[in-house]
C-alpha cells in the first residue's frame, strides 16, 4: 500500500511564493523543478511570462506544455538537466523547489551550473525532516558533512543547519547569504519549508 502524501501544506506553499514574488526588485523568471499538474503556476505564476519547468512524468510535462506556452517545459529529471545548464541563459530570478523529499540536490545543481549574477530567490519544500526525527542523518548524502560537525540529532535545528548549509553553497557561488526564514510544518512538524536570498557578491569583495 502506498503511504498517502502530505499535501496539508499546499496553502503554505502559496503563501511562501507570493511573498517572495511581491519582494523582487525585477519582473520575475521562474525556474520550476517539479511542475507537477501546476497548482502553484495556476495560484502562483499565472501573471510569469517568462519561466522553465520540468517533471519527470510525461503526462504532467504535456499538461505544462499546454498551461504555460511561453514557458520552457522540460519532461525529465531537474537535477539532470539544471547540471547541464538548461534554462542557463533564461537567468531567473526565482528558483522553486518542490520534491517530495530533498530540495538540495536540485540547487546544488543549478548552482554548480549557473553564475549567481543577481539577486536569486529560493522557495523551497524540504522534506529531510523526516528522516532526522528517525535519526538517520548520517544516512542523507547532503546530511553527512553537517552530521560529522553536529552529530547525529538534528531535528530539532534543522532550521539552523539550512541556514548554515546555504551560506555554505552561497560563499561557494560567490554570493552571500543575504534572508533566510523558514518554519516547519505538516504531520508531525515533518515538513520544512525555507525561503532564502542569495546576492551576488560585488567585484573584489572577499
Amino acid at each position: 500500500m502506498l503511504k498517502k502524501k502530505d499535501n496539508s501544506t499546499f496553502e503554505q506553499k502559496v503563501d511562501d511564493r507570493l511573498r517572495v514574488l511581491g519582494r523582487l526588485n525585477s519582473e520575475p523568471v521562474v525556474c520550476e523543478t517539479h511542475g507537477g499538474f501546476g497548482r502553484l503556476f495556476t495560484r502562483v505564476y499565472h501573471d510569469v511570462s517568462r519561466g522553465i519547468v520540468f517533471d519527470k512524468d510525461a503526462a504532467k510535462a504535456d499538461a505544462l506544455s499546454v498551461q504555460r506556452p511561453t514557458w520552457r517545459v522540460y519532461h525529465g529529471d531537474a537535477q539532470v538537466w539544471l547540471a547541464a545548464g538548461v534554462g542557463r541563459d533564461l537567468s531567473a530570478n526565482i528558483i522553486d523547489i518542490d520534491p517530495y523529499g530533498s530540495p538540495w540536490e536540485c540547487l546544488d545543481a543549478y548552482l554548480a551550473s549557473r553564475r549567481v549574477d543577481r539577486e536569486l530567490w529560493i522557495v523551497a519544500n524540504d522534506g529531510l525532516r523526516q528522516s532526522l526525527m528517525l535519526g538517520i542523518g548520517w544516512h542523507v548524502g547532503v546530511l553527512a558533512p553537517v552530521v560529522q560537525r553536529r552529530g547525529n540529532n538534528l531535528f530539532s535545528v534543522y532550521l539552523d543547519v539550512c541556514e548554515e548549509m546555504l551560506a555554505d553553497r552561497a560563499k561557494k557561488a560567490s554570493a552571500k547569504l543575504a534572508r533566510f526564514s523558514g518554519y516547519y510544518c505538516g504531520h508531525g512538524k515533518r515538513m520544512t519549508h525555507w525561503i532564502a536570498m542569495l546576492r551576488p557578491l560585488a567585484s573584489g569583495t572577499p
